[in-house]
């Protein structure tokens, strides 16, 4: 039997069966007949939640569920760990627009897949991923042929060898953005703390930040980090994640200012129109405006025990409610897709109504 189908089959057998007994089938996911829709925000930021999002074929499991993000054609690319039950090690999982599923490919990323952007270039898109495990930049295009490698950052005078040639500072690379001229800005985000830029050939130019301070200038876990287009000029964001604030920067490294009001743990970005969605890891998600004020905060559940919640089944997880916001994107349509650090993987839609 074709794998890709034998979900679909033992869910008709299931449903067969439960007609049999008069019981019926458990569908993960499934709201019960009749039920209400479940809502949440206000004015225009109301979205009706649809956990679990996507259709993911019996041979694969998700582990930790760290990107998404959507192409031109409306297709999602999810970038997760791979659970060790998992049958294929495929680290990226495509699906169209419905959540049907469509293919999969990556398993050299299998443990390490973290960081997860899409960028048009020209006529054509591609994908860039950071992988923790082996701490190493990828640029792929939408089908995985890998294009680009970027590691160790040897060239910065930041990041010593030792005699031998080994690596002499921590460096693991969390997230990175692309500005329009094709430059690289890549977060050693659980590494040094350091933003290293490259041109669009890998070429390296500069490194900033580091410092592990709340200066102006220092990153703490610059956990997430994107290009800001919004006031008209191209500004990079950072999630300062372990400073609990956002920092700006022009494209030669310098600081700009921060955002701190009501950040907790940022930890990446999307944008739609004049909108900035942040996934934060406190279990919410926060929408901020033009001005870079709070607009909304979806599925706060920020309160509880989510640092525990995150490893047990999603039986657990509470309907409404995010446990560990990690990745996330808008939609063409403004609608948000949310990916969620915890061990089973999930991921939410918010449908905007």
């Amino acid at each position: 039997m074709n794998q890709d189908n034998s979900r679909r089959t033992f869910l008709k057998t299931a449903a067969s069966g439960a007609l049999a007994t008069g019981a019926a089938p458990s569908i993960l996911g499934a709201q019960k007949s009749g039920s209400k829709k479940l809502v949440i925000g206000s004015g225009d930021h109301t979205y009706e939640v649809h956990h679990d999002w996507g259709e993911l074929p019996d041979r694969i499991q998700y582990g930790n569920t760290h990107g998404i993000v959507e192409d031109s054609q409306g297709r999602f690319y999810v970038f997760h760990t791979v659970n060790k039950n998992s049958v294929s090690t495929d680290a990226m999982v495509v699906f169209d627009s419905k959540g049907k599923f469509i293919t999969s490919w990556g398993s050299e990323f299998a443990g390490g897949a973290h960081g997860l952007h899409i960028q048009k270039e020209g006529k054509e898109e591609f994908l860039y991923l950071c992988d923790t495990k082996r701490s190493l930049v990828v640029k792929t295009t939408l089908d995985g042929k890998v294009l680009l490698t970027l590691g160790y950052p040897k060239e910065s005078d930041f990041y010593k060898l030792d005699p031998d040639g080994k690596p002499l500072v921590k460096y693991v690379p969390t997230n990175l953005a692309v500005a329009s001229n094709g430059d690289i800005f890549v977060g050693d985000g659980y590494g040094s703390s350091y933003v290293n830029q490259y041109d669009k050939t890998g070429k390296f130019i500069r490194t900033f930040g580091g410092g592990k301070t709340k200066d102006p200038g220092s990153l703490n876990s610059p956990h997430g980090i994107f290009i800001d287009k919004r006031s008209g000029q191209e500004e990079l964001v950072t999630a300062d994640r372990s400073n609990n604030r956002l920092q700006y920067f022009d494209l030669n490294g310098k600081h700009l200012r921060f955002v701190t009001d009501d950040m907790n743990l940022p930890c990446h970005f999307s944008f739609h129109k004049d909108l900035m969605m942040i996934p934060d890891l406190g279990a919410r998600v926060i929408i901020l405006d033009k001005s870079n004020k709070v607009v909304a905060n979806l599925g706060d559940d920020s309160k509880s025990e989510w640092r525990k919640t995150r490893v047990q089944p999603r039986e657990t997880f509470a309907a409404g409610k995010f446990v560990c916001p990690h990745g996330g994107c808008f939609d063409h349509k403004g609608n948000v897709f949310v990916s969620e650090w915890v061990e089973v993987g999930r991921i939410t839609k918010l449908r905007k109504v």
